[in-house]
């Protein structure tokens, strides 16, 4: 099976190197070729378009960091449907039709409206996003949502149990998208909330070695707590992940609920918060930077020894799995 893979940045990156390290024939882009040169010194190909890329391959992923970066690769002159409906005019694509795979984390309606047309292009569209952290992506570990007919999910399986541990069928096109936004949404929560606690914490002189291991060993735990929580106490706060996408997140989820006339009250304070932090700190700073916004207000440095200054898996690389939601 071929496969390209658009968009090689902190996710991207990692999953597209879990499929060179496991064998399989890929073919990389990035609009910075430099980023790309590891992949293609390791084996990979390089398209010089995402048509290019489109023609040749029969499956293509896009990992971007916005819906609009993902409507212009996908539909410009030279982008991926054009090469998908060249392939379908052709009749070039004896193993079946080609598949597309978003792996971005993208407004749902946005996949469904480039999910018809990749359709129409004569090809299968699947929103495929991931959850679990970078780090877990690096090793091949993270979970992976897919949004698609069933029997494209199981033409798929093989590719997506090779970036990901845990995959989980989530319905039709778009339904991915959707609990991806949610999950989202609550781990963003939780950092606002982690980090309250830990400012609060440290405010009524509590150790901060200690606080972290009351909430580690208590109803109060997270996944979040587990790994940012350390990068904050380090002072890195580097989790591979910034404010401009963390707002984009919880702009996501805000945006849905209020389609759906959801009276929601946390979530627009996080959009509020998010975009405060932006505003103050730039899109680039690392979101768990987000507590500076109590530190500066309380003048405590949150800060203090003995925790690492990124988070690496420490899980081994192992096959991956569907999760069977149970009935």
């Amino acid at each position: 099976m071929r496969i390209g893979f658009i968009g090689l940045g902190n996710a991207g990156g990692k999953l597209a190197g879990s499929l060179l390290r496991n064998g399989y024939d890929l073919t990389v882009r990035d609009l910075d070729p430099e980023v790309a040169r590891p992949f293609v010194d390791g084996g990979a190909s390089w398209a010089d378009s995402p048509r290019e890329m489109a023609e040749a391959c029969d499956v293509v992923i896009t990992c971007l960091p916005s819906p609009a970066a993902c409507s212009a690769v996908m539909e410009a002159d030279d982008g991926v449907l054009a090469g998908l409906r060249a392939v379908a005019e052709a009749g070039t694509d004896a193993g079946g039709s080609q598949i597309w795979l978003e792996m971005s984390t993208t407004d749902e309606s946005e996949v469904r409206r480039i999910g018809a047309l990749v359709v129409e292009a004569g090809a299968e569209p699947v929103d495929c996003p991931v959850s679990g952290g970078c780090h877990r992506a690096a090793t091949g570990n993270i979970a992976i949502f897919a949004g698609c007919e069933r029997e494209t999910f199981e033409r798929i399986l093989p590719v997506l149990t090779t970036m990901g541990r845990r995959i989980l069928h989530t319905g039709p096109l778009g339904s991915a998208s959707i609990l991806k936004v949610v999950t989202n949404y609550l781990a963003s929560a939780n950092l606002l909330s982690v980090s309250e606690a830990l400012v609060t914490a440290s405010a009524a002189g509590m150790d901060l070695n200690t606080s972290y291991e009351a909430i580690r060993i208590s109803s109060g735990n997270s996944f979040v707590h587990e790994t940012e929580s350390q990068v904050i106490l380090n002072g890195s706060r580097d989790i591979n992940f910034t404010m401009d996408l963390v707002a984009k997140d919880v702009g996501l989820f805000d945006a849905l609920s209020r389609r759906l006339d959801v009276p929601l009250e946390l979530s627009p304070l996080l959009v509020e918060v998010f975009e405060d932090g932006r505003a103050r700190y730039g899109d680039r700073e690392f979101s768990p930077n987000i507590i500076r916004r109590l530190e500066e207000a309380t003048g405590l440095d949150v800060r203090t020894s003995g925790f690492p200054a990124e988070i690496v898996d420490d899980e081994p690389e192992e096959p991956g799995y569907e999760v069977v939601p149970p009935r």
